[in-house]
């Protein structure tokens, strides 16, 4: 696996980030920039599917989106908190991969474990930076590392963006890795219950979620992301 990468995804559950990033991941993939992908728990909670089969679904999308690698944690699904052992195993994956920027879920969301993600991941960000708490990965030490970045996605609920990323041209790969996840959209075939994401209306409006955010650029289509600090530019003639 590879085990550096620029830009590390950090989400609660398996499709998150097809949901509310993967237009930005494939963005800046194509730039040359290395992604990767680590889903906090293995969604069990989940109304629908399987761990077990999301898990697949998920590798099918990592490969639709070109991820480096995309792997679970294991946090309980529903209970997730900011609690010593939970920030210790995000930081030992913060340090293993170094990302110089980290993607998390919105701050606040439908879910309530979107925003006790997002909780969870900045504080680890932070604590992954200090270099007297010791951690390791297979028996070797790991050095401190801080991300510059921190990007929160906007989700289900509205929130205005700090940032907007134009995935214009990647609407349609963006779609077909979410649709990777069969299992959690809408199927008249399932005889499963039914769930938000998988309400016949909520793929249009997904679209016109996107397609919002582009607006307010502009564009065709934007990802919308917040941060908890002021963005530095280092030219003026790159903003749009």
């Amino acid at each position: 696996m590879t085990e550096h990468v620029d830009i590390l995804c950090i989400t609660a559950h398996p499709d998150d980030v097809e949901i509310s990033m993967a237009g930005t991941v494939l963005h800046h993939i194509a730039l040359g920039h290395s992604v990767g992908l680590v889903e906090l728990t293995a969604g069990e909670l989940g109304t629908r599917g399987t761990p077990e089969l999301r898990r697949t679904e998920a590798e099918a999308a990592r490969r639709v989106l070109g991820a480096a690698f995309r792997y679970q944690l294991g946090l309980p699904d529903g209970f997730l908190r900011a609690d010593r052992e939970s920030l210790i195993t995000v930081v030992k994956t913060i340090r293993r991969h170094r990302p110089r920027v980290v993607l998390t879920n919105a701050i606040r969301d439908r879910h309530p474990d979107h925003g006790r993600a997002a909780e969870l991941v900045a504080e680890a960000c932070f604590l992954s930076g200090l270099r007297r708490i010791d951690t390791t990965h297979e028996g070797v030490a790991q050095g401190a590392w801080r991300p510059t970045t921190l990007l929160h996605a906007i989700q289900d609920r509205y929130i205005d963006p700090d940032i907007v990323f134009d995935i214009t041209p990647h609407w349609e790969k963006k779609l077909e890795a979410l649709l990777c996840f069969k299992s959690q959209f809408h199927d008249p075939a399932s005889t499963e219950p039914t769930s938000p994401i998988a309400r016949p209306d909520f793929l249009p409006f997904l679209e016109g979620r996107t397609r919002e955010m582009g607006r307010s650029i502009m564009v065709g289509s934007g990802e919308g992301f917040t941060t908890s600090r002021p963005i530095g530019v280092k030219n003026v003639l790159d903003l749009f």
